[in-house]
């Protein structure tokens, strides 16, 4: 069975190497706090100025004045630390960050991302971060679904979309599957619940396995 994004966030939590620091785009990505575990030493970094966000804060946990940039309560972990939101988009923009792991409307074979607007007149852009963590990380990760609720595909041989990146993207984890992208063309690391076959089908992009 395809995975539901809170099953896809703990892949993805799985995958973060050990100590790694680490954003996480607003949205779906956020959710990936919650399955890290303290062993994996990884320090989550927030572009509103904060370094070593913990999980989701619950209950009385929930201080309206902590939170990540997608305005959602998180919690500290031991050694969190404050800053100016300049200094935070200079650590962004500095290469300063291990991964960054962002939403996306389009990812290309080739990693190019697509997700700060459809392009569609009315649409309300919202770039954020996302240009500067699309440059400044070292790795790029794109969490989303595989197809749109038309059953589109969203990753494309080409973007449609505007575009936030060229090139930027390593890896995309979706419900459907895992692939390492970039130019060399997509590969699949993993499926859930659908055969490569199937993938090849419903895709527009060349696809390798991997071995």
């Amino acid at each position: 069975m395809a995975l539901t994004m809170d099953e896809l966030a703990a892949v993805i939590a799985r995958d973060i190497p050990d100590g790694a620091f680490v954003n996480l785009g607003i949205g779906q990505p956020t959710k990936i706090a919650d399955h890290l575990t303290a062993d994996q030493g990884v320090v989550l970094h927030t572009e509103n100025g904060m370094l070593g966000m913990g999980r989701k804060a619950v209950g009385d946990e929930v201080d309206p004045d902590l939170t990540n940039a997608g305005k959602v309560p998180v919690v500290e972990t031991p050694g969190c630390s404050y800053f100016h939101h300049a200094d935070s988009f200079a650590m962004m923009r500095g290469g300063h960050l291990d991964v960054c792991v962002l939403g996306a409307f389009e990812v290309s074979a080739t990693g190019d991302l697509a997700n700060w607007s459809t392009g569609r007149p009315g649409d309300i852009p919202a770039v954020g971060g996302a240009m500067d963590l699309a440059i400044g990380a070292k790795d790029v990760f794109v969490m989303m679904s595989l197809f749109a609720r038309d059953g589109s595909p969203k990753l494309v041989q080409a973007c449609t979309m505007p575009l936030t990146g060229v090139g930027c993207v390593s890896r995309v984890y979706t419900d459907h599957a895992v692939f390492d992208v970039g130019p060399d063309g997509v590969t699949v690391r993993e499926t859930f619940g659908i055969g490569a076959d199937e993938l090849r089908d419903r895709l527009p992009i060349t696809m390798h396995e991997a071995e």
